[in-house]
């Protein structure tokens, strides 16, 4: 009797260890979940292989290497992202995701990027400046900082213009633009860069820009432990020169310039 309940007892030890070996500790079966606009580049966004790419998913991959955590990119649609961060479907929301006039929303972690919204134009439009807008077609994300900055208080911009057209994505509003359909889009500056180096050159930015705002991870609001943790992790990076040199893979679009963790 007494063998048999050694064995029973070693089973059951064995048996356990197993479970636990399997369910991989606590860190090791963590998944990471980043919320994303897969048409929002240079920050997220399909790459020529197929995959999911950007600089923003780029750190994403690089907290989670360090802490242990399986990165899952989760493309959303921008302006159910509240659904998705308040059912947890999502960890997070890292996507070029503005946080002035938002901080009472969310749970943020420090800037990491100083980013200004723009106008895009096509060269010889005879539009040089926001003036020149006044009559004009001009499109906009939904959901985006830039049309929160036509809608401010303090704007009266958009209200001189024939229309405002809100899109689901700015690659959309940027075929429409080639097609003369649009005048002008409104869009965040990175962005901007990236679409016309994307093209055949014929299209400017405007030098005046319609405001200027700061990128940094969101998380649900009162989620102060997982927003520490990353934090913790990207200051680290910023540290190391991580951050630099990821965004040096985006240097066409001023992403080094616009970077401001760590100073």
């Amino acid at each position: 009797m007494k063998k048999m309940r050694l064995v029973t007892a070693l089973l059951c030890t064995v048996m356990t260890a197993a479970l636990l070996s399997g369910c991989g500790g606590s860190s090791s079966a963590k998944t990471f979940t980043v919320g994303f606009d897969a048409e929002f580049p240079p920050y997220g966004y399909m790459g020529d292989d197929g995959e999911y790419t950007g600089f923003d998913l780029e750190l994403a991959e690089e907290v989670c290497n360090r802490n242990g955590w399986t990165l899952v990119k989760q493309p959303i649609d921008w302006d159910a992202k509240d659904a998705e961060l308040n059912s947890g479907t999502i960890d997070c929301i890292w996507n070029g995701f503005t946080m002035n006039g938002r901080e009472s929303q969310y749970t943020f972690t420090e800037p990491y990027v100083d980013n200004s919204q723009v106008v895009i134009v096509a060269e010889g439009s005879g539009i040089g400046s926001l003036a020149d807008l006044e009559g004009k077609n001009v499109g906009v994300q939904k959901d985006s900082s830039a049309l929160a900055a036509l809608e401010s208080d303090s704007s009266i911009l958009a209200s001189t213009f024939a229309s405002l057209t809100q899109y689901g994505d700015y690659n959309t509003a940027f075929l429409d633009l080639k097609q003369g359909v649009l005048d002008a889009i409104c869009i965040d500056i990175g962005v901007a860069q990236y679409l016309i180096s994307q093209g055949d050159g014929g299209y400017v930015i405007l030098d005046e820009q319609l405001a200027t705002e700061q990128y940094a991870v969101g998380f649900k609001l009162g989620n102060t432990e997982l927003r520490d943790q990353v934090q913790q992790t990207l200051n680290e990076m910023a540290a190391d020169g991580t951050i630099d040199r990821i965004a040096q893979n985006y240097a066409d679009f001023g992403i080094p310039e616009s970077l401001c963790i760590g100073d």
